[in-house]
């Protein structure tokens, strides 16, 4: 991927002497943050639908009021910031207010946090591909919208590519369509002043072995890297976060923390720029203990970049059922978060 300078819509008047090179460099500045130091991003973007669900399976009503609730104690912690470079919101959140009047955002700048936003609006099934492939949306208006999340306080993205394996997929189409997809995406965020994190994830569904995923995933990151460069996509002013190459959920024979760090940094340096400006893994559902484990592998193991962690689930689910709604139990929430927090910082 070639490093390119980005253009972008100056929000200052015609003779403002911000340039196209200070936006760039105000844009690396940002992603450099968000992987510096070994601290991570939380992702607690869920839209209102999923976080719903999520509340009832907990026992708690799914109403916006205990949405609004559930994220504020998520991130009001002490010292979340020790171990958070960056939180990432769905719309309804980055336009809500913690109890004491602060936006969101603004309650996050104050912390030492980075804001960021969920752009693409889920996926659609992919016409021509195989049997439940997918293609995520959001493309259409995402300028004007890019615009409005800079005006409410946001300084980075994320739009997600959901990819499956076996039975011939991913396939080429799936590929190329969510590569193009995203590169747009990226290209879009960085021309209005976000930050994209670019997020192939190949689903960790299955019975595959290791080697299986490795394949897919260098074929899905040289795919994208592709793609990135023919949108002129700076790759220093943007994060790459994806999946951990793993042995599939149902394999037989499991991959310990050393050959997953082996096989997923292999797989980084074959396809990756070292331009990038750092790599946020996602957890894909594995469970907190096991996802630091690898992510510590990972970190020894090195590459050209930083290396950190981008989790939901992992660091979120411990908070949640501590909390329950009780509000008398949120400082239990934001331990349970805090530890997780910990480790994956730790790992």
């Amino acid at each position: 991927m070639t490093t390119t300078a980005v253009t972008t819509t100056s929000t200052t008047s015609p003779t403002s002497p911000t340039t196209t090179s200070t936006v760039t460099d105000e844009l690396r500045a940002t992603a450099a943050r968000l992987v510096a130091g070994g601290r991570g991003i939380l992702a607690a973007d869920e839209s209102p639908r999923t976080m719903s669900r999520r509340l009832e399976e907990a026992g708690v009503a799914p109403t916006e009021e205990q949405r609004r609730a559930y994220r504020e104690l998520l991130l009001t912690g002490e010292d979340l910031a020790a171990g958070v470079s960056g939180v990432i919101l769905c719309d309804e959140t980055l336009r809500q207010h913690l109890a004491d009047g602060r936006p969101f955002p603004a309650a996050l700048a104050d912390a030492g946090i980075q804001t960021g936003i969920k752009v693409d609006t889920g996926t659609v099934p992919l016409e021509g591909g195989e049997d439940g492939e997918t293609l995520t949306e959001g493309l259409d208006g995402l300028a004007d919208r890019v615009a409005e999340y800079v005006e409410l306080g946001a300084e980075f993205a994320k739009w997600r590519a959901v990819l499956h394996l076996g039975a011939g997929r991913p396939s080429s189409l799936a590929l190329e369509a969510n590569a193009d997809a995203l590169a747009a995406y990226a290209r879009t965020c960085q021309d209005g002043g976000l930050v994209p994190i670019v997020e192939p994830e190949i689903l960790s569904a299955g019975g595959h072995r290791i080697e299986v995923c490795a394949a897919a995933t260098a074929r899905t990151l040289a795919t994208l890297c592709r793609a990135l460069d023919r949108a002129g996509v700076d790759p220093a002013a943007m994060v790459l976060k994806p999946n951990m190459v793993t042995a599939g959920e149902g394999a037989r024979q499991t991959a310990g923390p050393a050959e997953v760090a082996r096989a997923t940094v292999d797989t980084l340096r074959a396809t990756v720029p070292d331009e990038l400006a750092g790599v946020a893994f996602l957890s894909g559902g594995q469970p907190s203990v096991i996802a630091a484990a690898n992510l510590a592998a990972i970190r020894r193991r090195g590459g050209p970049w930083p290396l950190t962690f981008s989790f939901g689930r992992a660091l979120v689910s411990p908070a949640l059922l501590a909390w329950r709604g009780d509000p008398a139990a949120a400082g239990a929430g934001r331990e349970a978060l805090r530890r997780e927090v910990d480790r994956a910082v730790a790992a």
